[in-house]
């Protein structure tokens, strides 16, 4: 069974509540490990977005070599040095710079981004090991394939919120990429399974599936969504949501709509064609209180 997913849909599961008298604490801790030395400007995007939808505080991963430059970029994070190549990729062994403030942060976000798949997922699976009750949204490089499904179910358990586009959840599954785009809920179905994930499968239609195969299906996306860093704002927003205290399918349910909402509005606002991703933050809270998302 494939529910439809809109404003509707969200009535039913409203947000955490925001007293008047909250702090920035109540709203949790949302890591950011993202970008590197090919996309440095993907914890942009993606921490901004979690800000946005109400998470904190917010703790952005870098390469020692980019501290100084993203601080000033995002002066509301904490920056994170950790290990890093000579080309200011992440490595695997940064699990051990991260472990302790990942066990710390409400939701964590890996992926947008990095470009070296193979150090993304074995971080991924060094944090998951360390860390076994944080939310997770996995993206990009850091999503995981078949080879590695078991190990990664096994750590998932539910708690991971996956985010491809067909091209990455083709390599995902070792399918092509017209055979996902043939059947997008199939291949969000076996994924989700297979992972023991929530997988958001992006597209024109975006559909949202559990472990278990159930299934929404979202049709409000507009074509200017279709733009570079536009993924790490919606995976930056689901992080956000997770940090705040929303479980996995909420989050993931929430954070399309949100996503799409604010694209919207600047297709109202600018065009079809031509917004960009780093726009979309900023609709985030106006679109989230329309919605009833603001306490």
């Amino acid at each position: 069974m494939t529910s439809i997913l809109n404003a509707a849909t969200l009535a039913g599961m409203p947000l955490p509540e925001v007293g008047s008298g909250g702090d920035k604490e109540d709203r949790g801790a949302v890591l950011v490990i993202a970008g590197g030395g090919g996309v440095p400007g993907a914890p942009i995007l993606t921490g901004v977005a979690a800000l946005r939808v109400g998470a904190g505080k917010l703790k952005l991963a870098s390469p020692p070599a980019h501290a100084l430059a993203l601080g000033l970029a995002v002066p509301e994070a904490l920056i994170l040095a950790a290990r890093a190549s000579i080309r200011q990729e992440f490595l695997g062994g940064a699990v051990r710079d991260l472990k302790p403030e990942a066990a710390a942060s409400d939701g964590v976000i890996i992926g947008p981004g990095m470009l070296d798949v193979a150090a993304a997922r074995a971080l991924t699976l060094g944090l998951l090991r360390a860390e076994g009750q944080t939310g997770f949204v996995v993206d990009a490089a850091a999503l995981p394939d078949v080879a590695g499904a078991k190990a990664f179910a096994r750590l998932a358990r539910g708690r991971v919120v996956l985010t491809p586009h067909a091209g990455e959840m083709a390599a995902m599954l070792s399918r092509t990429k017209s055979e996902v785009l043939a059947d997008p809920l199939a291949a969000g179905r076996q994924a989700a399974s297979l992972f023991s994930s929530v997988v958001i499968m992006k597209g024109a239609t975006t559909y949202v599936v559990s472990p278990s195969g159930d299934a929404w299906r979202h049709e409000g996306g507009v074509a200017g969504l279709g733009t570079s860093g536009s993924g790490d704002v919606l995976a930056g927003a689901v992080g956000g949501l997770l940090a705040r205290g929303c479980a996995p399918m909420q989050a993931a349910l929430w954070g399309v709509v949100l996503h799409a909402a604010a694209g919207a509005g600047l297709t109202r606002k600018i065009g079809p064609l031509g917004f960009l991703a780093s726009e979309l933050p900023e609709a985030l809270p106006k679109v989230m209180a329309a919605l009833g998302g603001r306490d």
